[in-house]
């Protein structure tokens, strides 16, 4: 709302953002995890903020294992990703196994116990290495759709939603247990996304409702 005077008299602007309804959501890639261009043959990741995809390369596509947000740009989020990885806090797979639509993991992440710890320790060696081959192999697809953080919670549960809902073997990739925001149901109306990608991303439709 903005409040305009002049000698004579004062009035009123008010100013009414439409709602969106439709979006379009454009993936480009693949690209490489940054610092792994070399390893996988891949150019580096925009440096822009919006919605990524972590893929791996499956029959004539690829096979989603996760989607995430940032409104930062998305090299500085990949890398603390990267520390994740590398310090066991983040479940390891055998990127071998997802290529064939498996999802086998060579660590279970995401919570700490003592004898978890040691065995972690003990293991140190093997993981780091799994772990940087699974960032070497993973391709990374990414969609400019600005910053607003609703749009962004809302895409990413969707895709989520959408894959967890989804057909074997794209239901069994992803993880459980994200913390996800789709729409608020009583507060937000719904919009449509529209997919856009050369390539295909399997178990992502065309067209979403987020």
């Amino acid at each position: 709302m903005k409040i305009k005077a002049s000698n004579r008299n004062l009035y009123i602007v008010c100013s009414v953002t439409t709602p969106k309804t439709e979006i379009d959501i454009k993936w480009r890639g693949p690209y490489a995890w940054p610092k792994f261009e070399t390893e996988s043959n891949l150019p580096a990741i925009p440096k822009h903020p919006g919605v990524y995809l972590l893929t791996s390369i499956y029959e004539n596509g690829y096979i989603i294992y996760a989607a995430g947000i940032t409104r930062r740009p998305i090299p500085q989020r990949f890398r603390e990703h990267t520390r994740k990885y590398l310090s066991g806090d983040y479940t390891i797979l055998d990127m071998d196994a997802m290529k064939h639509g498996v999802r086998k993991e060579i660590w279970h992440g995401w919570s700490w116990t003592p004898d978890k710890r040691k065995e972690y320790e003990h293991r140190k060696s093997e993981l780091l290495e799994a772990a940087r081959k699974q960032l070497a192999a993973f391709s990374i697809f990414v969609a400019d759709v600005g910053i607003e953080p609703r749009i962004l919670e809302r895409i990413e549960a969707t895709i989520m939603y959408t894959l967890y809902e989804n057909a074997h073997p794209f239901c069994d990739i992803p993880d459980r247990g994200m913390q996800l925001s789709p729409r608020w149901k009583m507060m937000e109306s719904p919009i449509t996304a529209f997919i856009h990608s050369s390539v295909e991303l399997y178990g992502l439709p065309k067209q979403l409702e987020i």
